[in-house]
């Protein structure tokens, strides 16, 4: 099994991947500050992922029982984020968010007159703790001669999270449902926009450093000065540091973990942070992309995902990382009582790295609470 870099140990370290002690769902989100969840089921392995001993059955009680939500926050997509968080993460996001989607907006008839009523009637149909799915919220809306649906309707309710009228409910089956966002997190204390820029900034880089303000920007979806105020702010608790001429940044003091511990093997979910909250994914993906273009052609494994992209993963794509480093993709099949497990790597793995890979697949078989079969190609 190839030495994991220093950086990329400290990175699999912060992000709770190498070791970590949580125990809940609220747990890992709360350290992470957002975990970008529009692939639910997905997402709720990204959790478990950074919690042992943690179920699906577990993820799914806190979701539903309201410690961690799902709304769009951040960048134009549904994330998961506590209760505590929801209010002022939404203040720092909803603005440029109500930007970017204007244009859109008009382009389906939805001016501010028609989102006024449609605040309104959506918060009219939910009072006395209802919860209703999506459909079930476009009947309601029509009922009361707002005629919205397809994707007028998504960005209607899109518009009702960002303006906190509305966040996640609990699941009916297979399909999600919408909640006033008061009786889900009720408003606590003010948060003045500095405190928000500073909070911010502390939790992205412990959580997700080494990192870089590009990255910061394009996980947080602040403009640039945004980014760097809450860095400015954020002061002595982080920490700067230059690796191949780039400034990272990280919290200070933060304990490190051995080279051991991030020699591992992980099944992460399409979206997962350790990927998506980059802006650049060069150490992570440049060192598995030069070794599947050395060998022969006629060696390589059939993939089973497009090539990464030229942000440097697919992150549509459920991904193998081994040490630190893409290293293939897997899907997996589930059946009544058990799953299976199809691993693609893109070089050949050494014994160690096959029995990392397979004890990947026996966690994610705890997580799932069925016996898992892993097939590695």
């Amino acid at each position: 099994m190839p030495q994991v870099p220093s950086f990329l140990t400290r990175r699999l370290h912060n992000q709770r991947l190498a070791r970590s002690d949580f125990r809940r769902p609220a747990d890992v989100v709360t350290w992470l500050g957002a975990v970008q969840a529009q692939d639910y089921p997905a997402a709720k392995w990204a959790l478990g992922l950074r919690a042992p001993g943690l179920t699906d059955e577990d993820v799914e009680k806190a979701f539903a029982e309201g410690s961690i939500l799902r709304t769009h926050v951040l960048r134009p997509t549904w994330h998961f984020v506590t209760p505590a968080d929801i209010r002022w993460m939404l203040a720092l996001s909803a603005p440029r968010l109500h930007k970017a989607s204007g244009p859109y907006n008009r382009a389906l008839g939805l001016d501010d007159a028609l989102l006024k009523r449609c605040r309104a009637a959506i918060e009219r149909a939910l009072r006395d703790g209802k919860q209703l799915t999506r459909a079930e919220m476009g009947a309601s809306l029509r009922g009361g001669g707002i005629d919205v649906s397809g994707p007028a309707l998504g960005q209607v309710m899109m518009h009702a999270e960002l303006e906190a009228i509305v966040c996640s409910g609990a699941r009916k089956g297979n399909h999600s449902t919408y909640a006033l966002l008061e009786a889900r997190a009720p408003r606590g204390r003010i948060v003045t926009r500095d405190e928000a820029l500073g909070q911010l900034a502390r939790r992205y880089f412990a959580s997700h450093g080494p990192a870089t303000l590009r990255d910061y920007v394009w996980w947080s979806g602040l403009v640039v000065g945004d980014a760097r105020r809450g860095i400015e702010i954020a002061g002595r608790d982080l920490e700067r540091r230059a690796i191949d001429d780039l400034t990272y940044w990280s919290a200070a003091g933060a304990a490190g973990t051995t080279a051991r511990s991030a020699r591992g093997a992980h099944l992460l979910p399409n979206y997962d942070e350790y990927l998506v909250a980059y802006r650049d994914r060069d150490a992570v993906v440049e060192p598995s992309r030069r070794a599947a273009a050395s060998r022969p052609r006629a060696s390589r494994p059939r993939a089973t995902r497009p090539r990464a992209t030229p942000r440097g993963s697919d992150v549509f794509a459920h991904s193998l990382v081994v040490g630190g480093v893409l290293t293939g993709s897997w899907t997996r099949t589930h059946q009544q009582n058990a799953a299976t497990v199809d691993v693609v790597t893109y070089r050949r793995l050494d014994p160690a790295d096959r029995k990392a890979v397979a004890a990947a697949a026996e966690r994610y078989g705890r997580f799932m609470q069925q016996p898992v079969t892993c097939v590695q190609r």
